[in-house]
């Protein structure tokens, strides 16, 4: 964990952030002094993780997908906090089905989610945020790979690193600065959940990837938000529209 304090006094909203590469980050800026908000869509495991965080945690149910979930959101923020320093729209689903097999359902479902949730996130987020704020957004090293059987997936990941760029350009003058990190490979409860693998077909995915990076793992939680962190803190206060691949290498060589 960091020693820093470099979020002392920042009010930070993670989506999704119950689980995973989520709350991962919520305990890292946590132990640097951030005021946190986090979001999930299950109550059960929302009251588990604000339980898990304890102190300086505002929960908040919610699908992103959900206009009016959203407005929701930004009303406690604005009520319980009065402004946004960093968002951290992590919010994200995906599934492995090959492009014969893919329904509208499914199509609906995960760029609802990804694409659609994200864009009003982080519009709504916009009245809220101060000069100086900071915009991470989640995507993923498969938008620049082909992985069997992800393509949807792959395409919401790479339409929120079109989004970036855009929104970096139309944010010139305001001082809030907005990029993407893309993960690889590590191993969160979604794994189980989303894309509803077994422990043996986890192993074997993992084994794989980690064959293939070359620093020769998978990452982990933690790893990935330190890398959050940095591109919210001011030791990136002259970046912006980026997409900062933390995947051991895999999508660089």
């Amino acid at each position: 964990m960091a020693s820093s304090n470099r979020f002392d006094g920042k009010v930070v909203l993670i989506t999704g952030g119950t689980s995973g590469l989520g709350l991962a980050t919520a305990r890292h800026f946590l132990s640097e002094g951030a005021q946190v908000i986090i979001t999930g869509r299950r109550p059960d495991a929302l009251e588990t993780a604000g339980k898990e965080l304890g102190g300086n945690v505002i929960g908040v149910r919610g699908d992103v997908s959900k206009l009016d979930d959203l407005d929701r959101l930004f009303s406690v923020i604005r009520d319980r906090a009065g402004r946004l320093d960093v968002l951290f729209a992590n919010a994200g689903g995906g599934g492995f089905v090959p492009l014969e097999q893919v329904t509208e359902a499914h199509f609906d479902k995960y760029f609802d989610i990804n694409v659609k949730g994200t864009l009003f996130t982080v519009q709504k987020a916009l009245p809220l945020m101060t000069g100086g704020g900071a915009i991470v957004i989640n995507g993923s090293m498969v938008s620049i790979k082909g992985v069997p059987g992800f393509g949807v997936y792959a395409a919401t990941k790479a339409a929120l690193r079109s989004f970036a760029r855009t929104w970096a350009a139309e944010f010139k003058g305001r001082n809030i600065r907005v990029n993407v990190i893309a993960p690889g490979t590590v191993v969160t409860p979604g794994y189980n959940t989303e894309l509803g693998m077994n422990d043996e077909q986890i192993e074997a995915f993992a084994s794989q990837a980690a064959a293939g990076a070359p620093l020769g793992r998978t990452g982990t939680p933690d790893e990935i938000a330190k890398a959050v962190a940095f591109l919210a803190s001011d030791e990136s206060s002259f970046i912006t529209g980026i997409e900062l691949f933390v995947d051991g290498g895999s999508a660089q060589v």
